[in-house]
């Protein structure tokens, strides 16, 4: 979609998304530091907006594999709730347009050897324990939201 066009849609209406709550055998949860807004600088669990005309489920696979590298198999996936997160700001930074997301959130363990490979939009995973989690003062409170 045209960015400008995009904005327009963020500016009038909220997006729908999918969070994905991924752990580890370890009961540690992956976060990827964002480099885009809005969130942007934050750790973050992955994540992404659901495409026009895609079903839940093709999304969540789309956004798996786009932002981490690996695909849940479907038994994995267990639905954890809706979340709404707000921001005072948007993917492009002009001023005045807050963005709204309304996010369905997931829950997924993987294995031990399943290896995640970030995307463009993050500089770098990493596997945090719960509590460090919570306390990070760099992990965004919209994640921190799913653990309180």
């Amino acid at each position: 979609m045209d960015r400008t066009l995009f904005l327009k849609v963020v500016d009038a209406a909220p997006l729908i998304s999918i969070d994905l709550i991924v752990r580890n055998p370890h009961a540690e949860i992956l976060l990827g530091k964002r480099r885009n807004r809005p969130a942007q600088d934050f750790w973050f669990v992955p994540g992404g907006r659901i495409r026009k005309n895609e079903r839940i489920a093709e999304a969540l696979v789309r956004i798996a594999a786009a932002e981490i590298g690996w695909v849940p198999p479907p038994e994995a996936v267990r639905f954890k709730g809706v979340y709404e997160h707000l921001y005072d700001d948007n993917f492009l930074a002009v001023e005045g347009i807050g963005t709204h997301y309304v996010v369905l959130a997931h829950d997924v363990t993987m294995a031990a050897d399943t290896r995640v490979t970030p995307d463009d939009q993050h500089a770098e995973l990493r596997w945090w324990p719960q509590s460090q989690l919570v306390a990070g003062a760099s992990v965004h409170a919209n994640t921190k939201a799913y653990f309180l």
